[in-house]
């Protein structure tokens, strides 16, 4: 193996620029290196919360801000993540440690945090060329499958950590909450979608005892180390993290592992997980329940919330760009990824009848 130091920043996108200068001041005595001039970048990838590496004094930060315009109530909450982060980085390490709060909107304009910065490799659309041979694959699937065991074997009650959460009738807040966001943010009428919710809310599975659940665990929110593709450097986008079912966690990461809906499965860009030598959807859920001695019989429902909540997020992107908070063309089309995954959610509620 070859170690990879490859830039993962990039000039600031049109329309999201910080302001440097009030941000210099606000920080001036807060964190080291701020009595002098900053610079700032942005990671480029993601596609909701902004991030941008701050450099100032010979250090570096990461900081994260909600997208501009008008969000979802209780989404992109900066001041929560940031709180996520300060309880779940002692028994954690791949959470990255969070210096400091602004719930001043005023200094740029948001609610913002910063925290470390963490140094690797995200795996999105390809393999740098370092890394490119035949046991690659099997070594990522292991430490992502690794990664999220840990997640889920945290002692939740021992750490304290329940505080994060309402574990009690949390898969269905999960469903009537996410529901509540495609109502606000639906931009034509989908019977089939309809249908879904209405599965999902008659068809409540019991709960498991409750674990860390990050919400978003999928390959491009999980960075690896620069030197050794096989050992996690940090998870990113704790968000949505909480406490509850994991199986919610792993019905989701599914999705992301083995796209149900075919503009991504088949797309232009193939998805990496799908590819020769990675494992499968049913050895990663197999080995987990193995590991986290949990049973698996309420995943297909998991995997169905799971196919519900990704066409929710996908159509909040596609909302902001229909309503014109966001000139970002990579969301022009997201409308016909949402159709696919309704279809996708659709057609499994049918099998399951």
């Amino acid at each position: 193996m070859y170690r990879i130091d490859e830039p993962d920043t990039a000039p600031i996108r049109a329309g999201e620029e910080l302001p440097a200068e009030r941000l210099r001041e606000y920080l001036r005595g807060k964190i080291e290196g701020a009595e002098v001039d900053i610079a700032i970048e942005q990671f480029p990838g993601g596609h909701s919360n902004l991030t941008y590496l701050v450099a100032t004094g010979g250090r570096e930060y990461v900081l994260r801000r909600a997208p501009h315009g008008p969000v979802a109530p209780k989404a992109h909450d900066m001041a929560r993540e940031c709180r996520v982060l300060q309880a779940v980085h002692p028994y954690f390490p791949p959470a990255p440690k969070p210096y400091l709060l602004c719930e001043d909107p005023s200094v740029i304009g948001a609610v913002f945090f910063l925290m470390e910065r963490r140094r690797g490799v995200v795996l999105r659309a390809g393999i740098p060329q370092p890394w490119a041979n035949e046991h690659l694959p099997r070594l990522v699937s292991k430490a992502f499958l690794d990664c999220l065991v840990q997640l889920h074997t945290v002692d939740v009650v021992r750490t304290g950590l329940t505080g994060l959460g309402k574990p009690d009738g949390f898969v269905e807040r999960q469903v009537r909450g996410w529901s509540e966001r495609w109502m606000r943010a639906r931009t034509e009428e989908m019977p089939r979608m309809d249908r879904v919710m209405e599965y999902l809310r008659e068809e409540l599975p019991p709960e498991g005892p409750p674990a860390l659940v990050h919400n978003d665990f999928k390959l491009d929110n999980m960075m690896l180390r620069g030197d050794d593709p096989g050992t996690v450097e940090a998870v990113l986008d704790w968000e949505m993290a909480t406490v509850g079912d994991p199986l919610v966690d792993l019905g989701l990461t599914l999705c992301y592992w083995d796209p149900p809906d075919a503009d991504v499965r088949d797309g232009p860009v193939a998805c990496l997980t799908r590819g020769p030598g990675w494992m499968t959807g049913e050895e990663l859920a197999g080995q987990w329940a193995e590991r986290t001695k949990r049973s698996p019989a309420a995943l297909r429902y998991h995997e169905i919330l799971g196919i519900f909540k990704l066409a929710v997020i996908v159509q909040q992107i596609y909302f902001r760009w229909f309503r014109g908070q966001t000139s970002d063309e990579r969301f022009a089309s997201f409308h016909k990824r949402v159709r696919s995954l309704v279809e996708a959610a659709y057609a499994r509620v049918e099998a399951v009848d």
